[in-house]
């Protein structure tokens, strides 16, 4: 996954709709920053992005459905994959984004708190699955690219590959909460390629497919 922007909703475009709704997710994710998923109510989120509450209820209905509107934002904030030239560095691209993302103090903490969200609500889980498959299938672009240069094996599955790069660095931030370094993210890159060039993640019956 790369870095969105740390706010959601700062780029607000004209009409009353567009403008309501950066406005609303703004909001959220303040809420959601400062409280946590459990702490974010649809009438403080109205309070604070200035809106009737009434058009808050109408139109998201409950907090898990601002969050899923929340990470639809982030994702359609996202940049496309990196274009490095070659798979070590689009690779490090992606750790480094990923690392950015989860290091940032608002970003971060929107991460945390919609992942732990996910623990006990379907609708923000799902809305969290939906996020990254999006990021993932745009960097699993990158892992195409080089199959056609002859850098990894044919068959290789993107999708895996960008999994196995961000997974060491979620299990830090989320399972042992440890400090997650770029180091972490350099090493990660490392087993990661090290694993693909040898074809940990090709898919049997697909090579000579590509």
């Amino acid at each position: 996954m790369d870095q969105p922007s740390r706010s959601a909703g700062t780029v607000r475009p004209g009409g009353r709709t567009a403008r309501v709704r950066a406005a609303v997710m703004e909001a959220t994710q303040d809420e959601l920053v400062e409280h946590g998923f459990h702490g974010l109510t649809m009438d403080q989120v109205a309070a604070r992005a200035g809106v009737g509450k009434t058009t808050v209820y109408r139109r998201w209905g409950s907090r898990a459905g601002l969050v899923a509107d929340l990470m639809t934002e982030l994702a359609n904030q996202s940049t496309p994959h990196a274009d490095t030239g070659g798979v070590e560095g689009d690779l490090r691209a992606n750790a480094l984004s990923v690392l950015g993302a989860i290091n940032d103090g608002r970003l971060g903490a929107t991460f945390q708190a919609v992942i732990a969200a996910a623990t006990s609500d379907d609708q923000a889980a799902g809305a969290l699955r939906t996020f990254y498959l999006r990021r993932i299938e745009e960097w699993a672009n990158v892992v195409e690219l080089a199959v056609k240069r002859g850098e990894l094996p044919e068959g290789t599955d993107g999708g895996e590959v960008i999994r196995a790069i961000s997974a060491p660095l979620y299990y830090r931030l989320v399972v042992t909460r440890e400090p997650v370094t770029r180091e972490d993210a350099e090493r990660s890159v490392s087993r990661t390629l090290a694993a693909a060039r040898a074809g940990a993640f090709v898919v049997r019956g697909m090579e000579g497919e590509s």
